[in-house]
């Protein structure tokens, strides 16, 4: 089995990590961005607010968490890999602090929501073994890369955000898809420990859902918007009913658990190359 594991991880770093590019791109967001861009719906609108406000100190901590292994990492393709990650997770920071500028200019408490995340991964830093960081870097990339996948591959939501952000989004989950194995082959390649893999994944869903869901439903406060109960109805149907959003990622979250599991055992390359040219233009 250890070998079956070995052979899928050296298969994806040849044929994925060498597709890595790191883009620095500049974004049209400004103050003539409307307060709910997603749908012209509070809902949609502040539940992806939530989860940008925290994006910048999130993802510094990515990086701190591999950069702590990459002089463990043999193979060459891995290594440029990391370079690449560390990249990519650096510029989505700085362009979601412009999208988080936005909303903290319509009044809603975004700084707040950075502040929770820094603390908690100061938290993480100092209590948490490097492995367990690591582990907990891992999972959080499962879960941005389903739901990059299921917002770039199975909806047409980009479609339905403002046209200026809709490009910034893409491109975020579009480098989520690409980059979504670097930290699970680092760990594998440095750790390798499933009970340290499979227990941070259930803690880092319980802390995820539950600051996520705290942070949301504080911004639906500040919106004035918390009592309309028919957008909670509509909201909640539209993310965990039957064809929800979240619930259809329920399978894929759970495959995380198995043993032979890697992120590449799911890969959509020709209809991301089909969003590349089309959000991102001549820095596909």
């Amino acid at each position: 089995m250890t070998a079956a594991i070995n052979n899928t991880i050296n298969h994806s770093v040849n044929t994925h990590h060498h597709d890595l590019k790191v883009r620095q791109m500049s974004f049209d967001i400004d103050r003539d961005i409307p307060e709910f861009w997603y749908d012209n719906d509070p809902f949609k609108t502040l539940l992806l607010s939530a989860l940008s406000g925290g994006f910048p100190a999130g993802e510094h901590f990515f990086i701190h968490s591999v950069r702590h292994f990459q002089d463990k990492i043999t193979d060459p393709e891995l290594k440029k890999a990391v370079r690449a990650f560390i990249g990519q997770e650096a510029h989505h920071s700085k362009e979601h602090d412009a999208l988080n500028k936005v909303m903290r200019d319509y009044g809603y408490s975004i700084d707040r929501i950075d502040r929770g995340v820094a603390m908690a991964m100061s938290w993480y830093k100092t209590y948490l073994s490097p492995a367990r960081q690591l582990a907990h870097t891992a999972a959080v990339e499962h879960f941005t890369a389903l739901m990059a996948e299921e917002y770039l591959f199975n909806t047409n939501e980009l479609d339905k955000m403002d046209p200026r952000l809709a490009p910034l989004w893409a491109w975020h989950a579009i480098e989520e898809y690409e980059h979504k194995a670097v930290a699970f082959d680092v760990y594998k390649t440095t750790v390798n420990s499933e009970w340290i893999r499979r227990s941070q994944m259930a803690i880092c869903t319980v802390m995820f859902l539950g600051f996520s869901t705290y942070d949301f439903i504080s911004l639906m406060r500040e919106s004035g918007h918390q009592k309309d109960v028919k957008m909670w109805a509509q909201g909640i149907n539209y993310y965990w009913g039957t064809k929800g959003i979240f619930r259809k990622m329920i399978p894929s979250y759970f495959k995380y658990y198995r043993k032979d599991f890697h992120p590449w055992q799911h890969s959509s390359s020709s209809l991301i190359n089909t969003l590349k040219a089309k959000y991102l233009g001549d820095k596909a």
